[in-house]
């Protein structure tokens, strides 16, 4: 996927493109986390799509659930289960943004022009 040690490092312009690829991942990975979320929230607990939109948001973003107790227990099954997806979602996020950066560092250290 990057280049192999043994090249020089790519120019800044490419390394900033690389970086906009990798963050366009994320944002869909987030965009498709939130309609999830939405459709599970809509559907087991019955929220209205903007209440699903808030609880789904601010799970991802790790700030906790909002809103009313959930009563139904399909509605706290898909809730437990949605915030253990949305850490998971966090440390993989968090992967993807700084794998070309570390790449970048990792390559000026052992990279030798000769």
């Amino acid at each position: 996927m990057y280049e192999p040690a043994h090249h020089p490092p790519v120019p800044v312009g490419v390394f900033v493109r690389r970086l906009i690829g990798h963050f366009a991942i994320v944002l869909g990975l987030l965009a498709a986390s939130i309609a999830v979320g939405m459709l599970g929230f809509h559907h087991f607990a019955h929220y209205s799509w903007i209440d699903a939109f808030l609880v789904s948001a601010m799970l991802l973003g790790g700030m906790g659930p909002t809103g009313p107790e959930l009563q139904d227990d399909a509605a706290k099954l898909f809730s437990a289960f949605y915030a253990l997806y949305a850490g998971m979602l966090f440390i993989v996020a968090s992967g993807v943004l700084f794998a070309p950066v570390v790449h970048r560092v990792m390559h000026h250290l052992h990279w030798r022009d000769e």
